[in-house]
């Protein structure tokens, strides 16, 4: 048994505004309408129905949750479909217009059979759902209850989560186990992770996939740069990203030097702003805190990637062996390492690619602990389990790709989690933006400080990070439902809804 979860399933792509609220219950209901076909029940079908409960049920309207379930029983993936193709799919339903189950099998559909039930609370998870198919006798044909366990990730009740499985090289169980492996076997974090990656696909495939990840991410933060105009829902909150970014790139035009910090802000806002409007994101490691590490990826890419240390080219204990095996990961890079590419450009490209694909690896072998051994869900944990993992995710690679050694990237890990141990899920109207965007950009920016601090050190600390994951789970576990994501406290029940 391992703590280790692949890439491909910690960093999805996905849609807005909620990888638990609105990914997750999509996929429930592809699931859901994929096992009606494939088992030959769908023919009989006359009527289905979904009961939203708990956390879904409380903010599901504000999350989108209703539209993203009419979504997924018509057949829709949140990786492929078109955005605007959920984002009304239940809101503006047209009375009287069928269903078209799976793509393929028309039955009567109305709003009314999405049922609410937020005070009712599964055991299984605060996310729960049902849904029930009929015949035309009114005989229920399939009934199943899914958990949508944040990130994206769902379980059918009575299975396990849907992950990748595989037999992976290097098993572990919490941070003192993966340290321990790496220092037995002479490997980095990102490489421990990038040899479990190649148990599952070629070398090629991983290098590829990670690729793709980063540019959903850098598509996303480009695209809300370029936006403006007003999120969705009753609050009118106006985006920033687009004018923060024309104010930044005027000051650099007048001469004023580059103010990287300011920038960092404006990429985690970019992404939210996109999230907050339904748009195409990347779970990091869910759609609430999908900006931290795009904005801090893109922080190192745009400012640090071309000096030595930036570009992960320091000497550390591992460095010869992570340089040598990173360049030779993915047949560009291979051809960096021999000499085949010679144009500058190119090879800096090259270098970057790299670079990022280690700030994923190591952030995937990090984000993984914390879904072992604690929560990635807000309906769980609270923001803590959501903007804290990412948070720690980012100062992690961030570290990585600055140069560290394993002890200095765990030590950046358990800094930028203690000081979000607490850190409440309450937003206003239910809607992924008030205080959920601003949120992201300041962990965009103790996720740099968390690394900044390790990097001064020499990766000796007095609290461990295990140490932290466990008190975030206590801490998840004591705190009250009103704060974890049901907009029934805090800042969701003090601030008037305009």
């Amino acid at each position: 048994m391992t703590a280790y979860v692949s890439a491909f399933d910690l960093f999805s792509i996905g849609v807005g505004p909620s990888s638990s609220h609105t990914v997750g219950p999509m996929r429930a209901a592809l699931a859901f309408a994929q096992r009606l076909d494939a088992s030959g029940a769908l023919d009989r079908i006359a009527r289905v129905g979904c009961t939203l409960y708990g956390s879904l049920g409380a903010t599901g309207i504000g999350h989108g949750t209703p539209d993203a379930v009419v979504a997924g029983l018509r057949g829709l993936s949140p990786e492929t479909c078109d955005p605007a193709d959920v984002r009304s799919a239940w809101t503006t339903y047209t009375p009287g217009e069928p269903l078209r189950l799976n793509g393929v099998h028309e039955v009567p559909f109305a709003k009314e059979d999405i049922v609410f039930a937020p005070r009712t609370r599964l055991p299984g998870h605060p996310n729960a759902m049902t849904i029930t198919a009929w015949d035309a006798d009114d005989v229920v044909v399939v009934e199943e209850t899914y958990y949508s366990i944040g990130g994206g990730f769902i379980r059918r009740d009575g299975e396990e989560a849907q992950l990748a499985t595989g037999s992976f090289p290097y098993a572990y169980t919490d941070a003192a186990s993966l340290l321990a492996l790496c220092d037995e076997n002479g490997l980095s974090i990102a490489e421990l992770a990038r040899l479990n990656e190649s148990s599952l696909r070629s070398e090629d495939e991983v290098a590829a996939g990670l690729d793709a990840i980063w540019n959903a991410m850098s598509t996303c933060v480009d695209a809300g740069l370029h936006s403006d105009g007003v999120l969705p829902g009753m609050l009118k909150v106006k985006r920033r990203a687009g004018m923060i970014r024309a104010q930044l790139e005027e000051s650099e035009a007048d001469g004023h030097r580059e103010l990287p910090g300011e920038w960092l802000g404006a990429f985690a806002l970019a992404v939210n702003e996109e999230n907050a409007a339904g748009g195409r994101v990347v779970t990091a490691p869910t759609n609430g805190a999908a900006g931290i590490l795009p904005a801090v990826g893109m922080y190192w890419w745009r400012f640090m990637a071309d000096s030595g240390l930036g570009a992960g080219n320091a000497v550390t204990p591992y460095g010869e062996l992570v340089g040598s095996a990173l360049l030779g990961f993915g047949a560009e890079a291979s051809l960096v390492a021999v000499g085949a590419i010679d144009d500058p450009d190119a090879v800096a490209e090259a270098n970057r690619r790299r670079g990022i694909r280690r700030f994923l690896l190591t952030a995937t072998a990090l984000g993984s602990l914390f879904k072992a051994n604690a929560s990635i869900s807000g309906a769980e944990g609270g923001c803590q389990a959501e903007v804290g993992s990412a948070c720690a995710m980012a100062a992690g690679g961030l570290t990585a790709v600055m140069g560290g050694t394993n002890r200095q990237i765990e030590n950046a890990a358990e800094i930028a989690m203690e000081h979000h141990l607490g850190l409440t899920c309450d937003p206003i109207g239910g809607l992924v933006q008030i205080p959920c965007i601003e949120r992201n950009a300041i962990a965009a920016s103790t996720a740099v400080t968390a690394a900044r601090l390790a990097l001064r050190g020499d990766g000796s600390h007095y609290v461990s990070l295990d140490a932290v994951v466990e008190t975030m789970r206590q801490t998840g576990a004591d705190m009250s439902t009103k704060y974890k994501e049901t907009s029934e406290g805090g800042l969701a029940v003090n601030v008037i809804e305009c």
